[in-house]
This record gives C-alpha cells, structure tokens and sequence, in this order.
C-alpha cells in the first residue's frame, strides 16, 4: 500500500570508501578490498540478498497487518469483553497509530544513533512481545487490550525507518531502487495476510490473532539478527561521547516536546469519543498539547544543537507536502475503517467475506509500486501528488455514495483499485518533493518525516470521523442511525480529499511556473 522511495538520501559519510564491518554474515559473501564492499549487500550471493531483502522489507509486512488483522474483527473483540459502543473500540485502531506516527522519527534518529540493526531488531522483538500481550489481554479487560495495542504500534515506529535506512545504506543506487520498490510492494501482501489471517483466526478464538502474529514476528527477531549486517559506521560516531553529548545528538528536549504535544492532541480527539467533550480532562489534554508544540518549536528553532526536525528548514513546498498527505492518508483511515463498518454491520458480509472484498490491493498493489518506483524520476513529483489525491477523491466519493446492499462488482471493487493508485503515488511524491525542498544535510530524514505524517493523520483522522459519527447518529439506536453516522465520516473524507486535491494543483501550478522560470533564465544565461 505505501510506496516509499528515499531518492537522494545518501550522505557524504556514505559516499567515503570504508571497509565494511564485521558483522557475522553466516549466510555468504567473502569480503576481499576495503573499497570492494562500500555498499556491503551489493556483493551478496543472489540467494543471501534475496533473504536480505525479505527481513528488511518484514517491517513494512508486519506494520500493515498488525494494521489490517484488527479492522474486520474490531466487533468481536469487543464483545468478548462486553465492549460496544464505537468510540470505545475505534481507540483498537487508532491507538496502534498513535504511537506509530508519534515514534517514527524518532525511532530513525535512535537508529542513526545507536545503529540501524540493533534498534530494527529491537523493534521486533518488542512488537512479538505486545503482540503476546494482546492476546493474553482476553484474560484481563478491555483497557489492557488496548494498551497492548497502542504498545504495539511502537515495534514498527522503530523497524520501519530502520529498515529504509538500512537498504539505503547497505545497497548503492541501482540495486537500492529495486530494494524500495520491492518494500513498497509488501505493503498490500501485509495488508491482506492481516485480512485474511485475522478473519480466519477470529472464527476460531480471537487471541490467536496475536498469539500468531508473536510467533511469526519471533521468527523475524531471529531471521533479523541473523541476515541483516551492521551498517556502516561514520568516523564521527566512532569517537567515544560523553552521555551529554549523546542526549544532544538524538534532541532529547525536542523529542519529548513533540511526542507529548502529538500524544495529547491525539488523545484529546480520540478519547473525546468516549467520554465527549464534556469532560474537562479532555479539553485540558487539548490545550497542553499546544503548549508543548510551542515548546517544540522553540526548542528546534533555538536550542537544539541537532534537531530531530528542522523547522528553520521548512518551506511552503513542503506545507504543501505535509497538506496533501495528511489529507490523503487521513481519508484513507475514515473509508477503510467505516465502508467496513458498512459491510459488517449493515450490508451483512462477514469478515473472510471483506477480506476477499479487499484482495485487489494485493495485485493492483504490488504493480503499482513498481510501476512508479519506475516512473518516478521521468514524471515530475507534483503531477504524481495530484494524481495521487485525485484519486483519494475517487475513492472517498465512491464509499460515500455506495448504496449499503450494492454489490461488490460496482463502487467497491473500483473505490480499492483507485485507492492503491493513490497509496502508491502519494508516498514516493511526497518524499521526492521534502528531498528537493531541503538542503542536503536533512534530505535522509524525508521518508521518516513524511511516514510520521502519514500514520499519524490516519490516527487524527479516524478521531475526527468518530467525533462526526457520534454527533449525527442519534446514538446509533437503529440500522438507519449507524447508516447516517458512517456516511457522515465518509462525506467528511470526501471535503478532505478535495481540499487536498485543491492544494495539490496549486502546488502544481506553482511547480510549473517554477521550472518555466528556470528554463528562461538557462537560455537567458546560455
């Protein structure tokens, strides 16, 4: 589902000729010159780079479906713990990408720190470990399910940065395009083994869901340990630093700022669907998550030695960026969780029959990924962003108006194509444009930054929908009441897409004068 491309990433340091480090390849490849393997996975075996590539791109697999295997299963689940009013379980979802899109940068600059392997094989171990806690959670209560939950979303804020960071160092320019193209396309093959194996699992005993997902994961620790090398190590990092000096370089002031400011904001919106706003903790939760972004803001902009995030750095290109992913992904959040909804409690398909419904994403995905990991640098990275939200407003629209009992072959089936063209568009542009709109010295964090917008606005925008939701659905008493709430998020995703599409031409639009400019001054000065 999401196509991710780290154009421009390299670094100074890892242009240098440096002998690779010791890394306990059990698994092949001799290490001969010191210039022979600055790129260490380039002179792997075909069989030890293909086992290469399948642990690093496990990250993108396991962060999708530890997504997917909780939407279509979300009532059952709560059942079990005598759970149904939908604020309640919409916080199984939206938690898991809270502290996804809270940690991601964070977890890149752990990674730059303390090593990209060591913090990816953290990552999973970490994720096995909640994931076994979600599962025993059925012998405790709802809350705890839930924590497990939001734990979980931790494992992939720190493998998935990690995991780009790793190929882009590890491979050079040519094998390390293909690298990201096949990352992206584990996307949709995640997505659907979390459809497919949590409705399957979910007709047994709902735990297993998790307790298989521990298993598999464990497999990957291991499988991780073993296959992935050390990255290469910059001189600098090779000096021996004070405990000072280590807090300053991963912007320890910065980093709690930010996290607390998302935290709160995000807890705000969500839990309002709970408790509503009626309950002052939750205003106040409101109003401190602004205090602590100003705070952020100050400490970037004045005391920070290396910020996590350059804001001196920012430019309207990139408000433009961060504008239409936001909108982009955060729709994609609304339809996917409430057209399930839809069919679930309305239209009356059953979970293995949704994840059929959604099997077109595992094709269409994976071409889609490589089809633009090829295009992307013959089409200018604006045209791709409109495309892109065009066709999130496609799709928005095609949910919105689906009749409840349609079939499958008419707005469903169309509204998924679309949407993978948008996922996969999306990203790559996105990342392209952040690269390009940056000096060089912050153009390695881009992917990390755009994939912190991405999960986060899903989280944000499932606690905007519900709150929509709970505000028109009459207490969801009726079959037509639960109708007038879903269609009411969907619509709010329509006006998103839109509003996204509208910054997208315009930033079209001012990319094309931009380049006309260049091109006169070119013959001007020819």
């Amino acid at each position: 589902m999401a196509t991710l491309s780290l154009q421009g990433q390299e670094t100074a340091s890892q242009h240098t000729k440096i002998p690779p480090p010791r890394h306990g390849d059990d698994l092949g490849s001799a290490q001969t010159t010191e210039d022979e393997y600055v790129y260490i996975a380039d002179g792997y075996p075909m069989i030890r780079r293909i086992i290469f590539i399948m642990a690093v791109c496990s990250s993108m697999f396991t962060n999708q479906s530890g997504l997917s295997n909780s939407i279509t299963t979300l009532e059952l689940i709560g059942e079990s713990f005598g759970v149904t009013d939908p604020g309640k379980l919409s916080w199984a979802i939206a938690g898991y990408g809270l502290t996804l899109g809270t940690f991601v940068l964070i977890g890149g600059r752990l990674g730059d720190e303390f090593g990209n392997k060591a913090i990816f094989v953290l990552g999973m171990g970490w994720l096995a470990l909640t994931s076994m806690m979600a599962g025993v959670s059925v012998y405790s209560s709802y809350p705890v399910y839930v924590l497990a939950r939001v734990l979980q979303g931790l494992g992939p804020a720190l493998t998935v940065p990690n995991a780009l960071a790793i190929m882009g160092k590890c491979f050079s320019q040519g094998p390390r395009n293909m690298a990201f193209a096949w990352f992206a396309a584990t996307a949709p093959i995640g997505a659907m083994a979390g459809f497919v194996f949590g409705a399957l699992f979910a007709m047994t005993w709902w735990p297993w869901i998790y307790w298989s997902q521990a298993l598999g994961v464990s497999f990957l620790f291991a499988l991780s340990i073993v296959a992935i090398p050390n990255t290469p190590v910059e001189g600098e990092r090779k000096q021996r630093r004070t405990i000072r000096e280590t807090l300053d370089r991963i912007d320890l002031l910065g980093g709690a700022s930010g996290v607390t400011a998302l935290v709160l904001f995000n807890f705000a919106w969500n839990q309002s669907l709970v408790t509503t706003w009626d309950e002052p903790y939750v205003y106040v939760c409101l109003i401190l998550s602004f205090l602590f972004l100003a705070a952020f803001f100050y400490i970037e902009l004045r005391l920070a030695r290396y910020p996590i995030l350059p804001v001196a750095v920012l430019t309207s290109d990139i408000a433009f960026v961060f504008g239409c992913t936001a909108a982009g992904w955060s729709t994609f959040g609304i339809w996917l969780f409430y057209a399930i909804r839809i069919c679930l409690n309305i239209g009356g398909q059953t979970p293995i029959q949704v994840a059929a419904w959604l099997s077109p994403i595992l094709v269409t995905g994976i071409a889609t990924a490589l089809v633009v990991g090829k295009l992307i640098n013959k089409v200018p990275a604006s045209s791709i962003m409109l495309f892109a939200m065009v066709c999130y407003f496609l799709t928005s629209l095609l949910m919105a108006l689906r009749p409840a009992h349609s079939t499958y072959w008419t707005y469903f089936f169309f509204a998924t194509i679309i949407a993978t063209f948008a996922m996969d568009s999306s990203l790559p542009a996105a990342t392209i444009i952040f690269a390009n709109a940056v000096p060089r010295q912050y153009q390695g964090m881009g992917s990390s930054v755009v994939m912190t917008v991405v999960v986060y606005s899903i989280s944000l925008g499932l606690g905007f929908a519900g709150t929509i939701e709970l505000q028109i659905n009459n207490g969801g008493r009726t079959e037509a009441d639960l109708l007038r709430g879903y269609r009411g998020t969907l619509w709010f995703s329509v006006g998103l897409t839109a509003f996204g599409a509208i910054l997208a031409l315009i930033f079209l639009l001012k990319d094309h004068r931009r380049r006309k400019l260049a091109e006169k001054r070119g013959r001007e000065g020819g």
